[in-house]
């Protein structure tokens, strides 16, 4: 199902400097003791149903926590059985200054997680904040904030109802442009959408409709804009850690590699292939915590 509504993005939004913009101090990470691909709910599922090997996933998984802690220090969530896509945090739900919306998980296969990440927020010292049922929303993985936190981008139209976006719109009195996703491929936003450090977006248009790639352009100078070509996109090159000048990501070509060097990004590159058969990467197993944690 897709959501198709209007958008509730302000036209006058443009990019400028926020001193006050949410500053990351740690991410939350989940071990994959317990992955595995265990039903569909996404295009890159279907075929590999138990076809992922939990050994590698696990070094894969430790390649890129060694490479996180290098840069910033990671809290770990413990996994359940019976959820094996816990370890896809980043959609657990969106924090900023120690407040928490949570995830309203669209597929039923994942809303088992909602009760196991309310309780560890809520241990941890934040402000939950709640959805309806009926109003699905999946967590930093359809939600980012720009780098200056000016606004927050929002997706909808795979997993996301965009009646969610009030409810972002008011935790944090910020102002929220919404993206329609149209390519069931990129179901989240931060499959093909990344918002990177001093003012520069890596986005593969052809995941949005034309007047979400206009508000992309209208906000981001074009000399900002790294835009992703199909065959970087499908290896979830968006799907991008970002702490400072650094980035972390799934292998990626040479020349997109070359581009965000060019911009004077250091690359680092973490093969995450077990991953990608439930359809994600590197931002896919981190959510960002910028609140203090008790």
């Amino acid at each position: 199902m897709s959501f198709i509504t209007g958008s509730t993005y302000d036209d006058s939004l443009t990019s400028t400097y926020n001193p006050h913009g949410p500053v990351l101090t740690s991410f939350l990470m989940c071990a994959p003791t317990l992955y595995d691909v265990t039903y569909v709910i996404n295009p890159w599922m279907a075929g590999n149903v138990h076809s992922s090997s939990r050994e590698k996933a696990a070094e894969q998984w430790r390649h890129l926590y060694e490479a996180v802690t290098q840069l910033a220090d990671v809290v770990l969530v413990e996994p359940l059985p019976g959820l094996p896509d816990m370890v896809f945090t980043a959609n657990a739900g969106l924090e900023r200054d120690g407040t928490v919306v949570l995830s309203r998980f669209f597929h039923p296969e994942r809303q088992g997680e909602e009760p196991h990440f309310r309780r560890w927020f809520q241990q941890a010292g934040y402000k939950v904040v709640s959805l309806p049922r009926e109003t699905p929303f999946e967590g930093e993985g359809d939600a980012l904030f720009a780098k200056d936190g000016s606004c927050l981008w929002a997706g909808y139209g795979q997993r996301t109802h965009p009646a969610s976006h009030t409810v972002l719109r008011e935790a944090w009195k910020i102002e929220v442009a919404s993206l329609h996703l149209i390519d069931p491929r990129f179901y989240h936003l931060d499959t093909c959408f990344a918002p990177l450090d001093g003012g520069y977006v890596m986005y593969y248009p052809q995941a949005f409709d034309g007047a979400s790639v206009k508000k992309i352009e209208a906000f981001y100078p074009e000399r900002k804009r790294l835009i992703v070509a199909e065959a970087d996109a499908v290896r979830f090159a968006c799907n991008v850690i970002n702490v400072g000048r650094t980035v972390i990501l799934n292998k990626v070509s040479g020349e997109l590699g070359g581009q965000l060097r060019s911009k004077g990004f250091q690359v680092v590159e973490v093969a995450l292939s077990e991953f990608l058969k439930a359809g994600g990467a590197a931002k896919c197993l981190v959510m960002g915590l910028s609140g203090a944690i008790d």
